[in-house]
């Protein structure tokens, strides 16, 4: 399947910069598959489309402020984003570094009264290890947690001002984000038109939550390069399921809703591996990519936001639409070209799209 099948014409004013005023102000697009149509509600509406019974898996991740600002020795300029601690080393991380061409293996950089940081790897990917050595004896995500930026992506124009670096902090993370899970380096962005008044309605209508955590790491931005789909490699992540999430999953006549393409990978690669709940927590590794005309055990709904051309995000939500089939791919352009037509906002603080 040509790569090029999941390239959509998108007008840059389209490309969400800031959240709505309010999360659950956000439009929702609501794709009936079964009766192949489309309507267009606000997100707060979302209860209309969910029943007693319903549970929604979310991905409890928290994303960590982890775009630091610091100084090589000369004086110039970097920027440090931390992505993940580095195995057997609790004073080291894996890290993008700008400019990396002149920070190679041996040198420093530091934010004085803050913290310095020494390199000591760089792969080919372009990843560096860096060992963290920060004053007072903190740890360099205590560190983060006071001072760092959030991690926006590309496609979102730098901050300027501490008001905007503020906002973010609070709307660029969910509201039922678990501190104790800071593992994500992006943010599991359908999750983020959830409001706890909201939560709170559904779960008296009887809908019911199970979380899991997916460490979001920046793979989820890279567009595929290759002409093909199927030779593009996917990036890995890694994920936690607790007990209770996999009986729930597993759940006889429960309609189960993935809140995000985070959790449908979690769910996927996880109903994939095992038959049944495994009777207690589960760590693993999700490096599933289905792409149409894949099939789905894990979930019977899906709520996402709108997509990157080019993404393995596009290709999955395709899949989704019409699973076991290549159908998906041509009515995904054209709820995308009806959405861009309505002027409906795109990525990561855009609108959402629920698929029932």
């Amino acid at each position: 399947m040509k790569t090029d099948l999941f390239d959509y014409p998108l007008p840059p004013r389209l490309i969400a910069q800031t959240p709505a005023q309010q999360r659950d102000a956000s439009r929702l697009l609501v794709v009936h598959r079964a009766e192949r149509r489309i309507e267009h509600r606000q997100f707060r509406e979302i209860g209309d489309f969910l029943r007693a019974g319903d549970t929604l898996f979310r991905n409890n991740a928290a994303v960590i402020p982890a775009r630091l600002h610091a100084q090589r020795p000369t004086g110039g300029a970097v920027e440090c984003l931390l992505l993940r601690p580095a195995a057997n080393a609790t004073d080291e991380w894996w890290c993008l570094l700008r400019p990396g061409r002149k920070l190679p293996p041996g040198e420093t950089f530091r934010a004085p009264g803050l913290f310095t940081g020494a390199v000591q790897e760089k792969t080919a990917e372009g990843l560096f290890r860096v060992r963290f050595a920060c004053d007072g004896g903190a740890d360099i995500l205590s560190v983060a947690n006071r001072i760092g930026e959030m991690p926006l992506p590309p496609y979102i124009v730098e901050r300027s001002d501490d008001s905007a670096k503020q906002l973010d902090r609070d709307r660029y993370q969910t509201v039922y984000a678990d501190r104790g899970h800071q593992v994500a380096a992006a943010a599991p962005t359908a999750g983020l038109h959830f409001t706890p008044e909201l939560l709170a309605a559904l779960a008296h209508a009887g809908v019911k939550f199970a979380d899991v955590t997916l460490h979001v790491g920046l793979g989820t931005f890279r567009p595929i390069a290759t002409e093909n789909i199927e030779d593009h490699v996917i990036h890995r992540e890694v994920y936690e399921i607790p007990a209770a999430t996999q009986r729930a999953l597993f759940a006889p006549a429960s309609r189960r809703i993935a809140v995000g393409t985070t959790s449908l990978r979690t769910l996927e690669d996880f109903r994939r591996r095992h038959a049944a709940p495994l009777g207690h927590d589960h760590l693993g590794e999700a490096d599933i990519f289905i792409f149409p005309p894949g099939n789905f055990a894990g979930a019977d709904a899906l709520i996402t936001n709108f997509h990157q051309p080019r993404s393995t995000l596009l290709c999955l939500v395709a899949a989704f639409l019409q699973p076991g089939s290549t159908d998906g791919v041509a009515w995904l352009k054209e709820i995308y070209a009806e959405a861009v037509a309505r002027d409906y906002r795109f990525f990561s603080y855009g609108d959402a799209m629920l698929i029932v």
